[in-house]
């Protein structure tokens, strides 16, 4: 029995030991579920710890950028590069005279958007400026308008005084910088050979633009720091322009006003459209005057537009009777005829359906060369053209450099027209030896005539005398026709003048040789010449026998004559008066 208790103790035991063993192991078990929760949980905080310090770290990247941006956005606001216009170069005369200089100015500019009442400033700034004119006062008020616009122009190139009064307001953003004013002190005289700047000082015609380079200069510069109402702190780096260069011209500023002077009353006491004049040294090709008229008053350009250009360069024309010196000269050279040679002239001449007339009514006479030009008869000139015939006629015509420009230093300079062999009609050896059917320049005619006057000599017309240190005096020259046939013709025109139809040219004490010009005006699209419309012209060279100035006159569509005889002669005899005595030419 003993036995069998114990047996069953061993066996009772042993189930409870399996169940402590059991418990323990439910233990064990529970132990290691609690642990695994424990380290998830630590690495989920680890995680989100990781997450947390990617975001600030990104955050605080995005910070640092935008503070850089911000830095940046700032310095740009607070520092402005500033352009410092150079000072242009002044035009002067022969003499030194002021034709176009810089005058100081300043330009009023604004910052739209540091503007708190934009309207209340854009009238507080017309008030100041005194911009009284509706457009120019709407146009500020738009341009001040804009929310965001980090820069609009007030005023360009106003008057020191007015900018200052602008300043004085003490808006935020609105300040000034330096320019200049172009000025014309002749206001309005040379014009069209002077040209105009426009407002930002770019040469835009004429000298101003033919030199606009040598005038500009180059720009400097400077680097400042302003305050945020825009005011200027201090400056950081500066670079300072270099003035444009003084451009030096032939023209006599006394000799080129009288010249207008003249003009605008043969304009006037004519009723005539317009009319232009040169003045050039036969010798050095230098021009002394060169007028248009009517003038651009004030060297207020675009006003009238037709009358803008120097047309003593820029329009062609057709010549008439003046270009009979280049036939005659061209059959002299040729040896076809002597100025004694002598031609039976009947009243008329008709080829093909184009018949010839001379100025004023005559008979059947007998001319000598001379007389032909001391008379102008358009039928000997006819006949000495026809003598010449086409290829020596069109050889001449080259040869005194029709057809392509003289070279003068100006822009826009034409050509002129002269019709090829091959385009000529049957009609065209009748109207192109007395100067018709065939188009010229003011200056060509100028440059032909003075060949003549510098016995046989052509030399390149020139406006320019000097640009900045460097003298402009080469004078270009080539041969056209030997001496004595200059000398010849010379004295032909003499007579033409002393007993001719340029007796209006006359001055006492000196010799004056010319010859007149009644030009029919070609109608537009080839219709043929016009019945009322004429060009009178005259040019002449003084003293006759040894030349120091040629003058020439073209008036357009005068009313009361049509006669270069009674309409330009006389103007050419007071501009050359009042040159010889300018310049000091004896008797």
């Amino acid at each position: 029995m003993a036995a069998g208790v114990s047996g069953r103790r061993r066996a009772t035991g042993r189930r409870g030991g399996g169940l402590r063993s059991l418990s323990r192991v439910a233990a064990r078990g529970g132990g290691l579920a609690g642990g695994r929760g424990v380290d998830g949980r630590i690495r989920l905080l680890r995680f989100v710890f990781i997450v947390f310090l990617v975001l600030v770290g990104g955050k605080a990247v995005a910070l640092a950028s935008s503070s850089e941006n911000l830095t940046r956005i700032a310095l740009e606001q607070q520092t402005a590069s500033v352009v410092l216009p150079a000072r242009r170069g002044a035009i002067l005369d022969r003499n030194g005279r002021e034709l176009a200089v810089g005058k100081p100015a300043l330009t009023v500019f604004a910052t739209p958007y540091l503007l708190d009442d934009r309207k209340a400033a854009a009238r507080s700034l017309c008030v100041a400026l005194q911009i009284t004119k509706k457009k120019e006062r709407r146009a500020l008020e738009k341009a001040l308008a804009a929310p965001r616009s980090g820069f609009a122009y007030v005023a360009r190139i106003v008057d020191p005084a007015l900018a200052k009064a602008a300043l004085a307001l003490d808006l935020p953003g609105v300040g000034a910088y330096d320019e200049e004013e172009r000025s014309y002190p002749l206001k309005g005289s040379a014009a069209q050979v002077l040209g105009f700047a426009g407002v930002d000082g770019n040469g835009l015609a004429g000298v101003e633009m033919e030199y606009d380079e040598q005038l500009a200069g180059v720009a400097g510069s400077e680097v400042i720091v302003r305050d945020p109402a825009g005011h200027t702190l201090r400056t950081v780096r500066e670079t300072q322009p270099a003035s444009g260069q003084t451009v030096r011209l032939t023209l006599d500023e006394d000799i080129q006003y009288t010249a207008e002077d003249v003009l605008e009353h043969t304009v006037r006491s004519s009723s005539a459209t317009a009319a232009t004049a040169i003045v050039m040294d036969p010798r050095s090709g230098e021009i002394l005057a060169m007028a248009n008229v009517p003038k651009v008053k004030d060297n207020a350009f675009g006003r009238k537009p037709a009358f803008d250009r120097n047309r003593c360069v820029t329009d062609i024309y057709e010549p008439g009777s003046i270009f009979k010196l280049v036939t005659v000269s061209g059959a002299l050279a040729d040896g076809l005829v002597k100025p004694g040679t002598k031609f039976t002239l009947p009243p008329s001449l008709t080829l093909y359906d184009r018949t010839i007339n001379e100025s004023h009514a005559r008979g059947t006479v007998t001319y000598s060369v001379r007389e032909i030009l001391q008379w102008s008869s358009n039928v000997g000139a006819v006949t000495i053209g026809m003598k010449m015939g086409k290829g020596r006629l069109l050889k001449w015509m080259d040869a005194f450099g029709f057809a392509r420009p003289t070279g003068v230093d100006f822009p826009g300079e034409a050509a002129g027209i002269v019709p090829p062999a091959a385009q000529w009609s049957g009609t065209s050896i009748v109207n192109i030896p007395m100067g018709q059917g065939i188009a010229v320049t003011p200056i060509q005619m100028a440059v032909a005539f003075s060949t003549v006057a510098n016995n046989g000599v052509a030399v390149k017309p020139r406006l320019i005398a000097q640009v900045g240190d460097a003298v402009y005096d080469d004078v270009v020259k080539r041969r056209v026709i030997p001496a004595s046939v200059a000398r010849a013709v010379r004295s032909m025109l003499a007579t033409a003048v002393a007993a001719g139809t340029g007796a209006k040219a006359q001055i006492p004490g000196y010799e004056v040789a010319g010859k007149t010009g009644t030009a029919e005006k070609a109608l537009p699209g080839g219709g043929g010449y016009s019945k009322t419309d004429y060009v009178a012209s005259f040019i002449g060279m003084v003293p006759a026998d040894h030349p120091r100035l040629v003058v020439l006159v073209a008036v357009d569509s005068p009313r009361t004559s049509i006669y270069g005889g009674d309409i330009a002669a006389p103007a050419v005899q007071k501009i050359m008066r009042f040159a010889l005595q300018q310049l000091e030419i004896a008797p």
